[in-house]
């Protein structure tokens, strides 16, 4: 009995050596100059956009009917002043390619080092390095993001002298949160393409071709299907909606705009729906922001979705890394 009592628990075993594996991996990802230069841009992209919206808002006096005109944080990740775009659209183009440049050879790379055979030959279970890869990068993009975000909040109450609202933290909390979930999924999506490629080269430039396909090859297929569909002068309203919504339909194939209707309901809570209306549900609207679970109930569709794409990828890269042959050195 003795005996039993003194032998370690496997299962804190395991989570410890688990740990180890985290650990390691935040810590490789910290130390790589690819990570460090994307870190540079991102961060001087975050500088150069808080600039530009703070001189917007500046010289620009918000109209008396603005229902967005006391929602001051928000508007400092969406307003611009013409120079550059805003933190969002700078974080919907750049993100992408921080979760490529995390995972494009997170599993290749140790099987061309002969360094994977090693680590599963230790007595830790084969599922943890995956898991690892997937948890170390992840951990580092949530900080990241949630360091950008608040040295934006802080610098901005700093300049103008008074902090955000609950309600503009909750908003600002939960589009920190749907970041990293949309920058999580180029991350699966590259570990899926580290998994099935041999070669680090071949999985980053998929990744990247995926990620411009839907960046500029796909608004443009679209802008030629929608001409094509056009209904005419003489078409009917209803003609003309059904026309619309499968446009919005098509369009929310690309992971990019379903982050982009997401941080608009986010970010912008006087937008009360993400597709068109009919006259009659606009008269007697009163304009004015919409409470917050609303606007996530709008956009609700949105989030879920990239959320389903994220698991899909991470459970695909799962499934073919344990069924992936490793030998030993």
């Amino acid at each position: 009995m003795k005996e039993e009592l003194a032998m370690p628990n496997p299962k804190h075993s395991q989570l410890y050596a688990f740990s180890i594996l985290v650990r390691k991996e935040i810590a490789d990802h910290i130390r790589s100059w690819k990570f460090i230069i994307l870190l540079a841009i991102i961060g001087l992209t975050c500088v150069a956009s808080l600039y530009t919206a703070l001189s917007a808002l500046k010289n620009t006096a918000p109209a008396p009917n603005d229902p967005d005109a006391a929602f001051f944080f928000l508007k400092i990740f969406t307003t611009s002043d013409g120079t550059m775009p805003s933190f969002h659209l700078f974080v919907g183009f750049l993100g992408p390619l921080l979760g490529i440049c995390l995972g494009f050879d997170a599993v290749n790379a140790e099987f061309n080092g002969r360094t994977l055979g090693r680590i599963l030959s230790q007595p830790i279970h084969r599922d943890y390095f995956l898991n690892a890869k997937f948890i170390g990068a992840l951990s580092v993009i949530a900080s990241l993001f949630v360091a950008l975000i608040l040295f934006t909040v802080g610098a901005a109450t700093l300049l103008v002298g008074f902090p955000p609202s609950w309600a503009e933290c909750n908003r600002l909390m939960l589009f920190t949160l749907l970041t990293v979930v949309y920058i999580a999924f180029w991350l699966n999506l590259s570990i899926l393409f580290s998994v099935r490629f041999r070669h680090t080269a071949t999985s980053a430039l998929v990744a990247i071709a995926i990620w411009l396909f839907f960046t500029v090859f796909y608004p443009i297929i679209l802008n030629i299907v929608a001409k094509s569909l056009q209904p005419n002068t003489y078409a009917s309203e209803a003609e003309i909606m059904q026309y619309q919504h499968a446009m919005l339909t098509l369009m929310r194939f690309a992971p990019s705009q379903l982050y982009s209707d997401g941080t608009n309901m986010l970010l912008m809570p006087s937008i009360r729906s993400l597709g068109p209306l009919h006259m009659e549900q606009l008269q007697g609207a009163i304009p004015s922001p919409l409470p917050l679970w609303e606007s996530i109930k709008v956009a609700w569709s949105q989030m879920v979705a990239l959320i389903a794409c994220t698991i899909i990828c991470f459970a695909a890269s799962y499934y073919f890394f344990m069924r992936k042959e490793i030998r030993c050195p």
